[in-house]
């Protein structure tokens, strides 16, 4: 039976902010992030 993946958050600690680029809004992170391609990415602090 299929099962419902991808419906819960998943806290990742120790990543690394690589390079802010603030000219096209993009942060590169070092490190495995969990999720799909183009999906949605909350950083905290």
């Amino acid at each position: 039976m299929p099962g419902r993946q991808g419906n819960k958050t998943t806290p990742v600690d120790n990543l690394e902010v690589v390079k802010v680029d603030s000219d096209n809004n993009n942060l590169f992170i070092k490190g495995a992030v969990p999720g799909g391609r183009n999906g949605i990415v909350v950083v905290t602090k």
